[in-house]
């Protein structure tokens, strides 16, 4: 006769959600919060990280078209309010101290290194997750570990291979939440970070263009 008792408690010996209660320790917990974190940022770079933020298509058009024109002071006029990085570039090369070619060119180089660094710092926490969610997954196996075989000696290793394996397979779900963890922020990292660098890339040449246009003295 068939053991309803075992048919029905069977489900619940196994699965990712079982295990997920079972392995619950500091380690999960580290894990879920990096987890939380990780997802809040690629949202943030989803609605900070873009193109119409690091340069907008009117900023790159008033620029280009008025260094062109020579309208330095519609130009002035533009950058000191626009907070583009184009503007920010071009900026800190028509309000240089020393008004010369060569201070303008180290102003903007200056800045566009700034900005450049502060939209990459943007993305830089996805990184630094992705990289310490494997690690703190993999030490929380390796604690898993320690606890199963610990607990395999202390039985004086009359335990069998069913407890072994589902102390192992606890163990091995820390490994499994780190690598959960990773996989999508290393993966939003990367694409963010060649988004950053193209939209960076495109802010500073335009720039760059403006400012070889100002003459000696503005």
């Amino acid at each position: 006769m068939m053991d309803w008792t075992l048919a029905v408690d069977a489900p619940r010996a196994g699965g990712l959600w079982w295990l997920f209660t079972q392995s619950f320790d500091l380690f999960t917990v580290v894990l879920l919060a990096f987890s939380i974190v990780g997802m809040a940022w690629v949202v943030r770079c989803l609605v900070e990280v873009r193109a119409s933020a690091i340069v907008p298509v009117r900023a790159t058009k008033v620029i280009d078209e008025a260094s062109r024109a020579g309208n330095w002071d519609e130009l002035r006029a533009f950058v000191s309010k626009d907070g583009s990085m184009s503007s920010l570039i071009v900026r800190a090369a028509l309000f240089a101290p020393l008004g010369t070619a060569e201070s303008r060119r180290e102003l903007a180089e200056l800045t566009a290194s700034e900005e450049s660094a502060r939209w990459f710092r943007k993305i830089e926490p996805l990184n630094v997750i992705g990289n310490l969610g494997p690690l703190v997954g993999l030490a929380g196996t390796v604690w898993g570990m320690v606890l199963a075989f610990t607990t395999l000696g202390e039985q004086g290793g009359q335990s069998g291979p069913t407890d072994l394996s589902l102390g192992i397979s606890k163990a091995l779900f820390h490994t499994l939440l780190g690598l959960c963890v990773a996989i999508p922020c290393l993966l939003v990292y990367g694409l963010y970070r060649g988004i950053v660098d193209r939209h960076c890339t495109r802010a500073t040449i335009v720039a760059a263009g403006a400012i070889e246009r100002v003459p000696e003295r503005v």
